[in-house]
C-alpha cells in the first residue's frame, strides 16, 4: 500500500519544465528520502503533492483519495516548506494554536497540541516569543512543530535540519525517526549521511524526473555488500585469495566487500572477519551495504548525460 503515487506528472513554470513525466511511489508508513541536485524538482514535487501547485499532466494520488483536496485531506497532510513565514508579530504558540484549530481541533485541544509540538522541538520556553524574534534555527524548529500538528498521516519536510546546530540536528532526526510507522514522511536534504540514518526508502531525482527509487536496502545493495572500518590496511593478496568470488576495495580506513548475490551475507561476514582476525587487523565497525552517498554518486556517474 502506497501513501503517495505520482504517474507521469508534468509541471511547467512558463517555458521551463520543472517536472518532466515524474513518477514515484512512497510506501505508507515509510520515511522516504528525496535526493537530487538543486533545481531537480524536489520542492515542486512536494508542492504538487500538497496541492499548492497545479500540474499540467499526469495523475496524483495522496492517501488513496486522489489529488489533494482540502475537503478530503484536511488534517491528514502537512508540509514544512523551505522558507515558510507565519505572522511575524503573533506569539508562536498562538500561531500554532490557530493552525491546529484550522485542522478541526477545538480551542483547548488546539492549545495543548501547540504546546506539545513546541516541546517536541525544544521551543516551549519561547512560546510567547514572536516569529520575528526567533533565530534562523528556531524558525526551522517552529516550522517542524507546525508540520507535526494534529498527527497528520503524510508529512512533507523540505530541508528540515538546514541551519540547525549539531545537537538540534540529532534531536530533530530522532523526532523524525519516531514518526516511522505512525505517519508517512517525505524528507529532502543534501546531507546524504543524515538521510541514510533516518530513512528506509529513497527517491533519486534528476532534471524533473525520478531516475531510481526503492528501499534503502535495495539502493545500497545491503544484501550483497559489506563495509568494514579497520584499524589498518590488511594484506590484500591474502584476503583476495581467501575471499574468491568476491570483489574487494580498500579506501582507508574502509574495506568494501562485494559478494555474489547468491551468497548469504552472514557467510561473507564470517569468512572475511576470520581472515582479518588471522592477520591481527582490528575491526572497528561493520555495515551492510554501500553508503547512500556512494549509491547516488555511482548512479550519476553511469547515467547518460542529456
Amino acid at each position: 500500500m502506497n501513501a503517495v503515487v505520482l504517474n507521469n506528472v508534468v509541471k511547467r513554470y512558463g517555458r521551463r519544465l520543472a517536472l518532466n513525466g515524474l513518477s514515484l511511489e512512497i510506501p505508507r508508513g515509510s520515511v522516504c528520502a528525496m535526493i537530487g541536485p538543486n533545481g531537480c524538482g524536489k520542492t515542486t514535487t512536494m508542492g504538487v503533492i500538497a496541492g499548492l501547485l497545479m500540474h499540467e499532466a499526469g495523475t496524483v494520488d495522496v492517501l488513496g483519495l486522489g489529488p489533494f483536496r482540502a475537503a478530503k485531506h484536511a488534517g491528514h497532510v502537512s508540509l514544512m516548506p523551505q522558507d515558510a513565514v507565519p505572522s511575524l508579530h503573533v506569539p508562536i504558540v498562538d500561531c500554532l494554536r490557530y493552525f491546529a484549530e484550522l485542522q478541526g481541533l477545538d480551542r483547548p485541544q488546539a492549545k495543548r497540541e501547540a504546546e506539545s509540538c513546541l516541546s517536541k522541538v525544544g521551543l516551549l520556553d519561547r512560546a510567547s516569543a514572536r516569529f520575528s524574534e526567533l533565530s534562523h534555527g528556531m524558525r526551522r524548529r517552529f516550522s517542524i512543530a507546525q508540520a507535526l500538528l494534529g498527527n497528520p498521516k503524510l508529512i512533507l519536510l523540505d530541508e528540515p535540519t538546514s541551519g540547525l546546530d549539531p545537537e538540534l540536528v540529532v534531536q530533530i532526526r530522532t523526532l523524525i525517526e519516531s514518526q516511522r510507522g505512525r505517519a508517512t514522511l517525505l524528507v529532502s536534504s543534501h546531507i546524504l549521511s543524515e538521510l541514510e540514518t533516518m530513512c528506509d526508502h529513497a527517491v533519486f531525482m534528476e532534471q524533473g524526473c525520478v531516475v531510481r527509487q526503492g528501499s534503502m536496502a535495495e539502493l545500497t545493495n545491503a544484501n550483497s555488500v559489506v563495509r568494514m572500518t579497520l584499524t589498518h590496511q590488511p594484506l590484500m593478496s591474502a584476503l583476495e585469495l581467501g575471499m574468491q568470488g568476491c570483489t574487494l576495495l580498500w579506501q582507508e580506513p574502509v574495506l568494501t566487500v562485494h559478494a555474489p548475490r547468491s551468497q548469504p551475507l552472514e557467510e561473507t561476514n564470517a569468512r572475511c572477519l576470520r581472515l582479518l582476525l588471522e592477520q591481527s587487523v582490528g575491526i572497528l565497525q561493520v555495515d551492510a551495504g554501500q553508503s547512500l552517498e556512494a549509491a547516488y554518486m555511482n548512479l550519476k556517474q553511469h547515467r547518460p548525460r542529456q
